[in-house]
Order: C-alpha cells, then structure tokens, then sequence
C-alpha cells in the first residue's frame, strides 16, 4: 500500500512551486534545478497536468508553464486520481485472487472506515494549503513543512 506515488509527489511539488512563483511561468529546467526531479519524470508530469487542464504551456522563448487553476481548486485527490486512479488502503487481494472472505472479513470494515478518514482528510488538502504551510501560515503548523510545499525535497 502506497498513500502517495512518487508522480503525485512529483506534481505536487511542481504545482506548489509555480504557485509560488512571482512570475507568469516557470521554465521546466529551472524546476529540474530546483526540486530535483530528474527531467524525463518531471517532462511526463508536466504534460499531463497540462492535458488535465492544471497547468498551462507557454512555447517559446520566455515559456514556461503557469497554474491553469487558482491555488485553491487544485485538491491533492486531484493529483491522485490522475496519477494513481484511486486511493484503497485495502485491496483484499491475495496471490492476485479476491479475497473470499471479503463480504465477512471484520478486518475490512475497519479498514474501509480508516480509507474514509484518509480520504476525507486528503480532500481538504489544496496547493494554496501546502504553499501556505511552507510560508509559516498554516493555522495548525506554523512553518511546519515537511517538503512537499518547499522547493527543497
């Protein structure tokens, strides 16, 4: 079980930095610079919140790429269900077959109630929320940021 895949980490991190940014667009090389992310990864990741209507592409000299989307509206699930397709903490597969104690297994409820917490938590979490932990603004965890909202990973 994976929470967060390494392309939603990815994209996050992107978003969070052009959204930090003072100017109209961030070239993909100096995000290769910045965060890290080696540029085969980040060129995918790009193109697809691009497709996905999160990020807009500037061609050209001066190009870059730009929030398509205010801060707020662009939720973490957002980025799971492109990248990920779904958030299930319990799978109740095993050797690759159903489990046949699913419609029974007391395990799975309790499971399925923590998948409910989890999700619900994840939909309050926006990329103007992790921007602002990172600046020391978040309510609950003055400049708590743990990498994901800094450039720095």
């Amino acid at each position: 079980m994976k929470l967060i895949t390494r392309n939603t980490d990815y994209a996050m991190r992107a978003l969070c930095y052009i959204a930090k940014q003072k100017r109209s667009s961030v070239s993909a090389s100096e995000m290769v610079a910045e965060l890290k992310i080696p540029r085969p990864f980040l060129r995918k990741i790009l193109q697809t919140l691009s497709g996905e209507g999160l990020l807009r592409s500037t061609k050209g000299q001066g190009g870059g790429f730009s929030l398509a989307l205010q801060q707020e509206k662009i939720l973490l699930t957002d980025l799971i269900r492109i990248f990920q397709n779904t958030i299930q903490l319990n799978e109740c597969v095993f050797k690759k077959k159903i489990c046949p104690n699913r419609s029974t297994c007391v395990l799975k409820k309790e499971i399925d109630s923590i998948e409910r917490d989890v999700l619900k938590r994840l939909r309050r979490i926006t990329i103007a929320s992790l921007v602002n932990e990172g600046n020391g603004s978040h309510p609950s965890k003055k400049g708590k940021c743990h990498g994901h909202c800094s450039s720095r990973h």
